[in-house]
């Protein structure tokens, strides 16, 4: 009991510490856009991690799908729907509103996890797809204009770091604060810490559309 009180208290030190860097940071590679294979790979490695919003949300997919008979069906799909997504931004297909709908989305899965009960896996994926359109059009931005080895480097490298972050969500869920359900309280404070931020970023796009209409 009191190893998991120190590592939840760890992880939550860590998260305000950081917390304020990650929240304006979005762009790997200085936001260059990706000239060969390895940096469209590492530019894609780089930035569902760097990027708070995404970051938030791929843990609250692992903790969510982390208690299901099949872990790995909730991640995978909205891994899936992230690559669509970024081909909708190379492709100059334009979908409003996408950092208001993606801090919407972390709200709103952090508060899921923090409520405690176990999401039927259909309409999870759904939900999950649909986020992951948003998410992946953003991450889109980064390689448009790039040639075409860089971008599926990109994609490759995004597809892999998401899948592995959401799993070991899940893991960390089971092996380290040996949570046996959703209603588990670290589990439920883990979600209400990834609403914390989804709240967060709520509030700097809504900050940021009031100061564009002053």
């Amino acid at each position: 009991m009191m190893l998991r009180r120190i590592t939840l208290g760890a992880s939550i030190t860590a998260l305000v510490t950081i917390l304020p860097q990650l929240a304006f940071a979005h762009h790997p590679l200085g936001g260059m856009t990706p000239q060969t294979m390895m940096q469209g790979f590492l530019s894609g490695i780089g930035h569902p991690v760097i990027g708070l919003d995404h970051l938030g949300f791929i843990i609250a997919i692992g903790l969510l799908a982390a208690f299901h008979k099949n872990r790995f069906l909730l991640p995978l799909g909205f891994v899936v729907a992230t690559i669509a997504g970024t081909l909708l931004a190379v492709t100059s297909f334009s979908l409003p509103f996408a950092e208001f709908m993606i801090a919407l989305s972390v709200l709103g899965a952090g508060l899921l996890v923090a409520r405690g009960r176990l999401v039927a896996l259909v309409p999870a994926i759904s939900a999950a797809g649909a986020a992951g359109l948003f998410h992946g059009y953003a991450y889109g931005a980064t390689v448009i204009g790039a040639e075409t080895t860089p971008i599926m480097a990109y994609l490759v490298g995004f597809a892999a770091i998401q899948f592995a972050i959401a799993s070991a969500a899940g893991l960390f869920a089971s092996r380290i604060l040996f949570a046996r359900n959703s209603d588990a309280v670290q589990v439920r404070l883990a979600g209400a810490m990834v609403a914390g931020m989804g709240l967060f970023i709520v509030a700097e796009q809504v900050e940021a559309v009031v100061f564009s209409m002053v």
